[in-house]
């Protein structure tokens, strides 16, 4: 009731302001602006990003920004003198009973915190007839590069009440303009020809409907044709032209104009015909700065025709750094190869700075110098948390990490980092620690040639991996020993293609005599099983010393035919308890292949309009399964005694965002997973799906959801199907600061198959969509630009697990509800 009321106070406070408090008389604030096109009203966002006043930002139809604004004062002091002057008996108060040191201090925080309500909140949108007049020319240079020369637009100022005033547009497209006839004057007989081989391509039409765009597109068509094609002088302000010559009301001519080369000669331009130029001189200086650039070169060697220097000592591989250089001797000159050779040599993440200069030999060749600043040959790091969970009250963790560049002369990038976390949870204090070392090489390493496969545009990567980590009192201390080897590259600017090959990770529990202690559900369970069997007689301690007596006593109930037969649902209980255990205490080794596929059009971070699929596809156990014929007691393949993991696994992500002005975004996400084990293989624990937590279905905490229908009680609940969905509404608040209303579906089911699982957590085909959770809730973020602290606050929307009756809204409640804090968005 506490944090319900804080919310309530809070909203309050912000709702209750005066929106119009520091307004003159004579001024309106901007309510509302209305658009009519053709006498139709229309609400189209391009339309409305013309108009430079716009409403203050509303969320949820309140000026929440603006209300914080006005609980500043833009006209209150900014000096303590102004300020002990606006409220003399607060400065005397405190210079009386305290010292005018305090007055001043307290004069001081009065001011800081009137600025940072006028600096977070928004300020009040003030109906300005100049700003009107620079919409309407917005509105109608829109309409006439979009063909509708004669549009009339008009605008209309009324006051709605008092300070308070609407802008009205109408908008009067009229008939739209349309091209007849196309020519074209080309002086260069280069250009010409290029243009001639390429005209289908063109964005301008006979018939076509004007269109400012169209002109920019060709522009940008011929200027990057023209360039690709060896014309490095070729530029689009100066020599491509449209002239337009009207033939009726609503038709015109466009005659295309290519000139000449302008040169400046004596003080004078003179025109001069294109020339093709080639290549003929690629000179790479591998360690310039600034202050060498006057220096001595020291060291020189030829690679196939690129001469490479250094002003100390060459210490890249010529062979490997020429493979991110696309722009060839004796090639016709390309922006397109330039910029890709750019782009390569930035992504190797071994030079600091990258620059491509070219200059003229004569009409017909340059030289290209590339110079490159590498970056620190070695670079530490350091990070530090603290954190505090449902699990542990108190979590110190460290990581330090040292990066290698250039390690063998290949630009490639070492890394090798170590952990560790040291913890106090209710099972007393422990700790982690681990390792962790790779090689990223930018190029295929593979044998029989296979590098060929990936054409070296796509930026191919191979990264090997390793890691190892060992725990103390963490669950059952399982130690985790890991070595890979992933393929990454770019199949465009969208795609990319990730193949994991020879992935193999060994997990090893030490402490399995912990079992018990950590999944007290499953010993309640046995111990009330246990009970009926032996008709009363007091069960085992659950304690670290008892567990080989509790794992006895399991195999004694399960070992009697007689209580089978008299006790069959508690039988089946037993067996589950069972497999359970014997799956999370076993070790694996889990020799995994997968294949990964990605799209994602966002063309910068800043871009809130895109979307995003990814699929990953993976096998474990395959080869070294059939290389193995040794089993063990479970009929399970092995290795060194040590079962093989063994499934097929496949995930399936995608994301929609859409941007709705107003700083507000809406945000979709869609999962699903499944794993399906053959040979009589089970599922690895960190290989299951768990539903809940602060990324996923935030009305549950981690693990404490399904699967299916299955009551809570496990402390780790886990499937082997998992689908999840979440719809979000972001938007802006006060300042840095960003609010969200999200909702949250989905669950975990088993489709193992297994006799012992219980029928409530399997799924059982489209039946199973009655299974689905759901939660909902509201979130805070403030965005501190490197990242974004969160907030979620999520409740119990539908609970699977209930009866029909009390599914839905029975727990939705802020005393059972879920905080979580998160680090950046959830999806």
């Amino acid at each position: 009731m506490k944090k319900l009321s804080f919310y309530f106070l809070l909203f309050a406070i912000l709702v209750g302001c005066n929106t119009v408090k520091h307004l003159k008389e004579n001024e309106l604030l901007l309510i509302k602006n209305t658009i009519y096109l053709d006498s139709v009203k229309t609400s189209k966002n391009e339309l409305n990003e013309l108009l430079i006043q716009r409403p203050n930002q509303k969320t949820f139809g309140l000026p929440l920004a603006l209300n914080f604004y006005n609980l500043g004062n833009p006209e209150g002091p900014t000096s303590p003198s102004d300020w002990g002057k606006k409220y003399p008996k607060t400065y005397n108060f405190f210079k009386r009973f305290f010292s005018e040191k305090q007055s001043i201090a307290v004069a001081k925080s009065a001011i800081g915190l009137n600025n940072w309500f006028l600096k977070s909140g928004q300020k009040p949108i003030i109906i300005d007839d100049k700003k009107t007049n620079i919409s309407l020319r917005n509105l109608k240079t829109y309409y006439q590069n979009h063909g509708y020369f004669k549009a009339k637009i008009q605008v209309k100022k009324d006051s709605i009440s008092r300070k308070k005033g609407s802008l009205t547009y109408q908008i009067e497209k009229g008939q739209p303009l349309f091209l007849d006839t196309i020519f074209k004057t080309i002086k260069s007989p280069v250009l010409d020809s290029i243009y001639n081989l390429n005209k289908d391509y063109s964005f301008l039409k006979s018939n076509q409907k004007y269109d400012d765009a169209n002109f920019v597109n060709e522009t940008i068509r011929l200027t990057k044709l023209f360039r690709n094609n060896g014309l490095y002088h070729f530029d689009k302000n100066g020599s491509v032209n449209y002239w337009v010559e009207d033939t009726s009301a609503y038709k015109t001519n466009i005659e295309l104009v290519l000139t000449d080369r302008l040169i400046e000669s004596n003080g004078e331009y003179i025109s001069k015909p294109y020339k093709v130029q080639r290549i003929k001189n690629i000179n790479v200086f591998t360690d310039y700065t600034y202050n060498k650039k006057d220096n001595i070169i020291n060291d020189t060697l030829s690679y196939e025709g690129i001469n490479f220097y250094a002003f100390d000592k060459l210490k890249y591989n010529p062979k490997y750094l020429a493979q991110s250089l696309f722009i060839k001797p004796s090639a016709v000159y390309s922006d397109t190869l330039k910029n890709l050779t750019r782009t390569h040599l930035r992504g190797l993440k071994n030079f600091k700075s990258t620059s491509i200069r070219f200059k003229e030999i004569n009409d017909h060749e340059l030289e290209a110098n590339i110079f490159l600043t590498p970056a620190e040959k070695y670079t530490l790091g350091i990070d530090s948390e603290l954190s505090r969970s449902n699990v542990r009250n108190f979590d110190i963790s460290g990581r330090f990490s040292l990066t290698n560049r250039n390690t063998f002369k290949g630009a490639e990038i070492f890394k090798i980092s170590a952990h560790g976390a040291y913890f106090n949870s209710n099972n007393g204090p422990g700790w982690e620690v681990g390792g962790d070392i790779s090689l990223e090489i930018p190029r295929f390493v593979a044998p029989f040639n296979l590098h060929k496969l990936v054409p070296k545009r796509m930026f191919p990567k191979t990264n090997f991996h390793g890691g190892i980590s060992l725990q103390k009192n963490i669950g059952l201390d399982r130690q985790n020993l890991n070595i890979g080897i992933d393929y990454k590259w770019k199949f465009n600017a969208t795609k990319t293609i990730q193949l994991e090959f020879l992935n193999t990770q060994y997990i090893r529990n030490l402490n399995t005599n912990n079992y018990f202690s950590i999944y007290q559900s499953e010993y309640s369970k046995l111990r009330d099983i246990y009970t009926t069997f032996s008709n009363g007689n007091v069960f085992f301690d659950n304690t670290f010393s008892n567990y080989e007596g509790i794992r006895n006593s399991l195999t004694e109930i399960l070992n009697n035919s007689q209580f089978a037969i008299t006790n069959p649902s508690e039988r089946l209980t037993a067996l589950n308890i069972r497999e359970r255990l014997n799956i999370i205490t076993s070790d694996f080794l889990i020799p995994e292949i997968a294949y990964s596929f990605t799209y994602n059009n966002q063309k910068n971070l800043k871009d809130q309009n895109f979307s995003f699929f990814k699929i990953r596809v993976a096998n474990a156990g395959n080869i070294l399964g059939l290389l193995s014929k040794a089993k063990n007691t479970n009929n399970q393949n092995t290795l060194f005694k040590i079962p093989i993991a063994q499934y097929f696994k496949t995930d399936v992500e995608y994301k929609k965002y859409w941007s709705l002005g107003e700083n507000s975004v809406l945000a979709h996400r869609t999962s699903l997973g499944a794993i399906f084990t053959y040979n009589n293989s089970d599922i690895p624990f960190t290989k299951s799906y768990f539903a809940g937590g602060q990324n996923d279905i935030r009305g549950w905490r981690a693990y404490s959801l399904g699967p299916g229908t299955t009551p809570p009680g496990l402390e780790y609940n886990i499937g082997s199907l998992k689908f999840i969905s979440s719809l979000e509404y972001r938007f802006g608040l006060i300042g840095s600061l960003n609010g969200a209303l999200f909702i949250d579906s989905g669950n975990i089911w088993d489709i193992t198959g297994s006799e012992f699982i219980d029928t409530n957590a399997k799924f059982d085909s489209f039946k199973s969509i009655t299974d689905l959770a759901f939660s909902g809730g509201f979130g805070l973020r403030f965005d501190l630009k490197l990242l974004v602290l969160r907030l979620d606050h999520g409740f119990k929307i539908r609970e699977p697990y209930k009866q029909k009756s009390d599914r839905w809204f029975s727990n939705f409640s802020f005393n059972i509800s879920q905080v979580s804090f998160g680090i950046n968005y959830p999806f």
